[in-house]
């Protein structure tokens, strides 16, 4: 894959605002999501758009993506565990690294056997609008490595304990002598007998086979703040993997995805709701009920208004994730022609343009218009 698809799927230059993406995104998930869009393949295309808004939306991933593409987007370059890798070029080490392990030294050697925090998960919920909105608790199901239950993380069976390794005497690495054309070069590779752990395991535990991990199937609650969007995400601490060495659980952060609204658009904390008036209505003026999260309110709508026309409801909007305020939804009116007048319609239209002296010459039926018409009505 080339490192363009993503904004070929919006249908957005690679120069594109967050706002050009975020509206992009908007118009083809509702257009293709599966509660909506029934169509065969319409659901692959409702992926491949939340896959390229979720790295387009992210200025991190995107400028990752543009240099090297999905590898990039995905943390392939980066360091970091459980799925959450940086792109600071961590996982190439420093000079020091490198020194170390052509010559030995030339830096502190790690402890492998001192307590280090388990990897980090994540996980994806979805909600429905309304459930970004107000906020919701959601209860999560998910895999995960923990501590084993029966000998609590040691690896060993119980009664037993892990001894020193006899090879590299507990330092997790051994230097070898490999000659070159510069001559005999030291480097520092991992043990090959207690492999980093510093440790040997004699008889090892029955249910992990002397990892200290055991596969668990976990769950806990979360409570999803009113206001989030798509991408946001919830940190739930010591609820990832389980640490070395009596190391502490890693963290799980929980990464909103909120389906579109059939009826609302959102930006932030606004929401927009496009209303259909008749031209009688927008002519006249009327006093209509218009739908928001919040419930039906009424709104007044003046004689004369016109498409495009926007009212404004304050506080009918989303809370703000900052807390404190609420924001405004905005309602854009839209005059609809009518189609298949009848005959009385017809003459009170007529009667109207002579009212205003307004001149309106319309087309006049053919043969094959009437033929036409007359078959559409069987």
């Amino acid at each position: 894959m080339n490192n363009t698809e993503y904004y070929d799927r919006l249908g957005v230059s690679k120069n594109a605002s967050q706002d050009e993406i975020k509206r992009a995104y908007r118009k083809l998930s509702k257009k293709y999501h599966p509660d909506i869009n029934k169509e065969p393949g319409a659901e692959e295309k409702y992926k491949e758009v939340q896959e390229a808004y979720e790295t387009l939306s992210d200025e991190q991933k995107r400028a990752a993506y543009d240099q090297y593409g999905t590898a990039g987007a995905n943390g392939g370059f980066g360091g970091g565990t459980g799925g959450f890798g940086g792109f600071d070029g961590s996982s190439f080490g420093g000079f020091e690294d490198i020194f170390s392990s052509f010559f030995g030294g030339g830096g502190s050697t790690r402890n492998p056997n001192a307590p280090r925090q388990g990897d980090d998960l994540q996980y994806r919920v979805n909600l429905k609008f309304e459930e970004a909105i107000f906020g919701t608790d959601k209860e999560i199901k998910y895999h995960r490595e923990a501590t084993c239950h029966t000998c609590h993380g040691s690896g060993a069976k119980p009664g037993t304990s892990p001894v020193t390794c006899s090879r590299c005497h507990g330092a997790g690495v051994i230097n070898v002598d490999t000659q070159t054309p510069l001559g005999m070069m030291r480097r520092q590779v991992t043990c090959d007998v207690c492999h980093g752990r510093g440790q040997e395991i004699k008889e090892p535990c029955q249910t992990c086979h002397g990892t200290g991990h055991e596969k668990q199937s976990h769950s806990v609650h979360v409570k999803i703040p009113a206001g989030v969007e798509t991408g946001q995400q919830v940190r739930l601490s010591g609820q990832g993997e389980a640490g070395f060495n009596g190391g502490p659980y890693g963290d799980l952060y929980v990464v909103v995805q909120v389906e579109p609204s059939d009826k609302f658009e959102r930006d932030g904390s606004t929401i927009y709701y496009k209303l259909n008036l008749n031209f009688v209505q927008a002519a006249l003026g009327d006093s209509v009920d218009i739908p928001t999260v919040h419930g039906d309110v009424q709104l007044t709508i003046p004689e004369g208004t016109q498409t495009d026309k926007r009212f404004r409801l304050r506080g009918k909007g989303a809370p703000s994730l900052r807390g404190g305020s609420m924001g405004d939804q905005y309602v854009t009116v839209n005059v609809v022609t009518p189609t298949g007048l009848n005959d009385r319609q017809k003459a009170a239209l007529k009667e109207f343009a002579e009212a205003g002296d307004i001149k309106v010459n319309p087309k006049k039926k053919g043969f094959f218009d009437k033929m036409k018409d007359a078959f559409e009505g069987e």
